[in-house]
């Protein structure tokens, strides 16, 4: 009975590794079909592997078209990894990295993972503020000119981003929320111990909105250059390696609304609400002001 379980559970992992080769292929031939066609947009260029959407595809597109000197990447709040915006490139493109996450689980589920041994990869088990982000990276040997730093902890995003000075990455690709409109330049108040799902019943009350990372980041020598569909990520490259093909792109050109339902009732269940519906639930809530330096209702926005 036990050699039969055992069998299974070998089989079992034997298909999800054949499924997981199978994923990489198809990424390969869907960058190999885009870099035969000219004049595209970066829209164009996305495809899923292991991100949420179409990160992958332009992600790889970025990398292909600009001079990335060093093929290392940061992430936070990756969860179990399994779902992530550098996991393709750690086994695609062979980069290496550091992924942080909060849950000591998911780290050890990472570390559980095949890839842990068979990729240059380095997960810790932190929880991140605005006051810890330059030691976590400085005690674990991070290297200045970072590849690509992707950022998605549904909180102190803006907060935590604002405080990092100890890196220079190629790439920044940060989540903002669609729900703040694209005007002003707003993020949620700072809370050390944020927890998204514990900060309001609809788990839709996070982050910050694309206006305040641009402002952040052109301050600091960075240019929004893309944006996934789904209106959730968006994408800044160092200025001095801007080129004709990866060019700034302004806020209404990288706006969207978001493009899938995440807000929850008080029970914890899944609405299915549109847009304006799923707003409303949190429009009594306040949010930070950049410019004013005060909260404002997010009705206002």
């Amino acid at each position: 009975m036990l050699k039969k379980i055992f069998n299974l559970i070998r089989l079992l992992q034997t298909i999800s590794e054949r499924i997981d080769l199978l994923q990489q292929g198809i990424g390969r031939i869907e960058i190999r079909q885009l870099n035969n066609k000219f004049n595209q947009s970066y829209t164009d260029h996305e495809f899923k592997v292991y991100s949420q959407s179409g990160e992958d595809g332009i992600i790889q597109w970025l990398i292909n078209n600009i001079e990335i000197k060093n093929n290392y990447f940061i992430e936070f709040g990756v969860e179990n990894y399994l779902e992530s915006n550098t996991r393709f490139l750690l086994l695609n493109n062979y980069w290496n990295g550091l992924v942080i996450d909060g849950d000591i689980n998911n780290i050890n589920f990472i570390k559980q993972d095949p890839i842990y041994w068979r990729c240059n990869l380095k997960a810790i088990n932190a929880f991140i503020t605005k006051d810890n982000i330059n030691d976590l990276f400085i005690s674990n040997n991070v290297p200045n000119d970072v590849g690509i730093l992707s950022i998605d902890i549904d909180g102190n995003d803006y907060w935590v981003l604002e405080a990092i000075n100890t890196i220079s990455p190629s790439i920044i690709v940060a989540e903002y929320n669609s729900y703040f409109g694209s005007e002003h330049k707003v993020t949620i108040p700072y809370d050390e111990s944020f927890i998204r799902s514990n900060a309001h019943f609809s788990k839709i009350y996070y982050g910050a909105s694309l206006s305040a990372f641009v402002s952040l980041l052109n301050g600091r020598g960075y240019k929004l250059v893309a944006s996934n569909l789904s209106g959730n990520n968006v994408f800044f490259v160092r200025e001095d390696l801007l080129n004709s093909v990866v060019r700034e792109i302004t806020i209404n050109e990288a706006y969207r609304r978001i493009n899938f339902r995440e807000v929850h009732d008080l029970n914890g269940k899944l609405c299915y609400y549109d847009f304006f519906e799923s707003k409303k639930i949190i429009d009594h809530l306040n949010v930070y002001d950049l410019e004013r330096n005060s909260l404002i209702p997010i009705k206002n926005l």
